[in-house]
């Protein structure tokens, strides 16, 4: 076997209030998810396939600012007519709803995420977000959510739960927003690719970079899967946040 089946995950239902969270990043050897300036160099395209197939199982695909402003986002599958048929069978749109949140509003308009017909995308911002940044994105024709400052994260999920259906939403970065979900206890499942090369540049982010937790506070995983590919010469890692992290 040199790849998991990442399209049936066999999922529990997502917690009161919120979808249920995946985390889904790619990192080298010595922990670091960005060559030069993107991800991009660091996945095989086995990789890049499971994540695409990660997607099959979400309502949401979210990324943070940043990440769209480097890399750009988009929920799509890849052109895997495959992984398009499995979602059709399962009763669900093509592709998932995309997602991003900013504060500042600074957002690249001319990206596909505000700008493709072929999917649907939910801008979150906040209440300290400029005025004309938050028209600027409303013009798009996208929808536009501010959320308040207090329990932002908190507020964001429950309305992709209540006002967006969301059961599942899949989160692929960036690390700075992975580490605002895990600090509210809502990540349920990480799925990491580690690739089989070191980059050993000192400012480059690992696939969680925030404050800190202490040994109390560090969320604690469950190993669930653990699958080598001799031929890319990656590891696929799939942990599940133990019970005692759960809150949110």
């Amino acid at each position: 076997m040199t790849k998991p089946d990442y399209t049936a995950l066999n999922l529990p239902p997502p917690p009161p209030g919120r979808p249920l969270v995946l985390v889904n990043m790619v990192m080298s050897v010595d922990g670091r998810v960005v060559l030069g300036q993107t991800e991009k160099g660091i996945g095989s395209t086995v990789d890049q396939r499971l994540m695409r197939e990660l997607r099959v199982n979400a309502d949401i695909v979210m990324n943070g600012a940043e990440t769209l402003r480097k890399s750009g986002t988009s929920p799509r599958l890849g052109g895997h007519p495959d992984l398009e048929a499995i979602r059709h069978e399962r009763g669900l749109p093509p592709f998932p709803i995309s997602a991003t949140i900013s504060s500042s509003g600074h957002l690249p308009l001319d990206r596909p995420f505000f700008t493709a017909s072929d999917f649907d995308a939910v801008v979150y911002l906040g209440e300290e977000t400029p005025p004309e940044r938050r028209a600027a994105a409303e013009a798009t024709g996208r929808r536009v959510v501010i959320l308040p400052q207090a329990g932002r994260i908190l507020a964001m999920l429950a309305h992709m739960r209540h006002e967006l259906g969301a059961r599942v939403l899949l989160l692929e970065g960036g690390p700075h927003l992975n580490a605002q979900l895990f600090a509210v206890g809502a990540v349920d499942e990480l799925f990491l690719t580690i690739g089989p090369l070191i980059i050993a540049a000192s400012d480059a982010l690992s696939p969680v970079e925030g404050p800190g937790f202490d040994e109390e506070t560090a969320p604690r995983l469950q190993l669930i899967s653990a699958v080598p590919n001799e031929e890319t010469q990656e590891l696929y890692l799939r942990y599940r946040l133990r019970k005692e992290n759960a809150h949110g």
